[in-house]
């Protein structure tokens, strides 16, 4: 049996997300179904998205443990994607300062921002109760699955 690479592994995602999601217009669905395929495809601890209320992210769609219900501009990693528009890849968040330990097993953390017609509208936060577990490939496949329903 052949072991597939994490790259192979998006490039099928990307393509069943692709499925879950081209029918369906309600944003909140399809955060939750992209939320469960990616916990179901990598087992990450917890994944889940954060959207734009006010001056706050506000917990969304999630799987995993209970979460942090709200999180302010420019604060943790989520506040700080929000903030700086782009994307932060985090080895181990004993390091980032400021971060917000909404669950002591999370390790390290990969936090992608959800842009509609150049505006940031939330984030996706995928925490792993593993250090490093997060690199580029991730980034570039988590920015396509967010670009693909947005």
């Amino acid at each position: 049996m052949k072991l597939i690479t994490k790259e192979e592994q998006y490039r099928s995602l990307l393509l069943q997300i692709h499925e879950l999601t081209k029918d369906e217009p309600d944003l909140i669905a399809n955060l939750a179904n992209i939320a469960a395929a990616l916990k179901q495809a990598f087992g990450f601890f917890w994944v889940g998205f954060y959207i734009i209320k006010e001056k706050e992210l506000v917990l969304a769609p999630f799987q995993g443990p209970v979460a942090c219900t709200r999180i302010p501009y420019g604060k943790g990693v989520c506040g700080t994607a929000w903030k700086e528009r782009r994307t932060i890849i985090v080895p181990d968040v004993e390091q980032f300062p400021e971060h917000i330990a909404c669950n002591s097993e999370s390790e390290s953390e990969i936090v992608v921002p959800l842009f509609e017609n150049g505006s940031i509208v939330g984030v996706l936060d995928i925490d792993s109760n593993r250090l490093n577990n997060f690199d580029e490939i991730d980034a570039k496949y988590l920015e396509k699955i967010i670009h693909s329903v947005m």
